[in-house]
């Protein structure tokens, strides 16, 4: 059974991290005020007509369109209730912090494929650190930016 916009609404409502705001021609969106990452509008123009969007980039088992949004028009309440759940989980800092450290891994050693030399990816302060023993020898915004170095630099994953 699909579920109606005053159904949708109640889901929504039901969770205390979201806060509603209206938008045009009767629309509703829910954000994450929470939110460790930038993005903080979770559920994006909720129609009258029962339509709406959630934000799911990034999370397991749902296609998102370009912008990262999932169309909720024929989700049940169990469905509904999960995605939201995962949404709100994969922004907030614990998510954050699991997507950034590629599932909870903040340190990760590197070598040469002779094992000569030995490189450390470490987390540190929302920055990937490349150290060769104390010495660093990279900073990057992003775990795929470390890694996309290390590879280009003839390193494997130990």
């Amino acid at each position: 059974m699909l579920l109606d916009y005053n159904q949708k609404l109640s889901i929504f409502e039901s969770f205390p991290e979201l806060e509603r705001k209206s938008v045009s021609l009767g629309r509703v969106n829910f954000q994450y005020p929470g939110s460790a990452a930038d993005k903080k509008t979770i559920v994006y123009h909720l129609h009258p007509n029962g339509n709406g969007y959630v934000y799911a980039k990034g999370i397991e088992g749902y296609e998102a369109d370009p912008k990262g949004m999932v169309n909720i028009r024929d989700f049940s309440e169990e469905e509904l209730r999960t995605l939201l759940k995962k949404a709100i989980f994969a922004l907030s800092p614990e998510g954050v912090y699991e997507k950034e450290t590629a599932d909870g891994n903040d340190h990760e050693r590197w070598v040469t494929p002779s094992g000569r030399q030995e490189l450390e990816i470490i987390y540190d302060n929302e920055l990937w650190n490349v150290y060769a023993g104390d010495q660093l020898d990279g900073t990057f915004r992003t775990y795929k930016e470390a890694v996309e170095y290390l590879v280009e630099e003839g390193f494997i994953k130990k």
